[in-house]
């Protein structure tokens, strides 16, 4: 279970704060949405968006100096809207990007989580990973665009907020935390947090700013 150098993380300047997006209708009618590009909040959702954009105006302040990032999914640009509001930000200025989305799942994307495990078996592990689909997509894959993003980025100063996803956020704090690659599923992987979640991570150390009311599933 040693770090592997494969998914180096460059030196990042600055702090980096990663949300994890609010609640959505397929995480509330227990569906795989993964790399699903439109799955908008719940209200649920919005008020998790909202204890968020308070919580970080509350630790950076109105209008502050910050980078915004998202995937270009439906669910985090809400999200980003949200908390965008709250800061004082133009949600127009955020930059997107592909590689920050959810893990791929394949022919699984859409479906109801009981039916794929009537069919194949539990597909969530203990430490509430998703098992990847046949054709989809797997950890070392994700650590790798995760990277990729970084290596483009790492060098920008300043502070970053990024809005992303529980599978595809665990494995970018993973590799920027240094943590042993996960021994079955071969990436680093950081502990889960709910969503509605915001981390903030500076010189390789993380602080949860905000532990959101979300469930686990991605």
């Amino acid at each position: 279970m040693t770090q592997n150098s494969r998914f180096a993380c460059p030196p990042v300047p600055g702090r980096l704060f990663i949300a994890r997006h609010g609640e959505t209708v397929f995480n509330a009618a227990k569906r795989l949405q993964g790399d699903h590009l439109h799955t908008p909040l719940t209200r649920a959702g919005f008020a998790q968006a909202d204890a968020m954009g308070a919580a970080l105006a509350g630790v950076l302040g109105t209008k502050p100096d910050l980078k915004l990032w998202a995937s270009d999914t439906g669910r985090a640009l809400q999200t980003l809207a949200v908390i965008a509001e709250h800061l004082g930000l133009d949600w127009h200025d955020a930059a997107r990007d592909v590689r920050l989305a959810e893990i791929g799942m394949g022919c699984w994307g859409g479906r109801y989580y009981a039916e794929v495990v009537e069919e194949v078996g539990p597909i969530v592990s203990a430490d509430m990973l998703l098992t990847p689909a046949p054709d989809g997509e797997c950890y070392p894959e994700i650590a790798e665009r995760v990277t990729g993003w970084l290596a483009d980025h790492a060098g920008e100063p300043g502070d970053r907020l990024v809005i992303m996803h529980g599978i595809s956020s665990r494995v970018l704090r993973g590799v920027l935390l240094g943590i042993s690659v996960h021994p079955e599923f071969g990436a680093p992987i950081a502990p889960g947090l709910p969503q509605g979640s915001v981390v903030m991570i500076e010189n390789g150390v993380e602080h949860v700013v905000v532990t959101g009311t979300g469930g686990g599933h991605a």
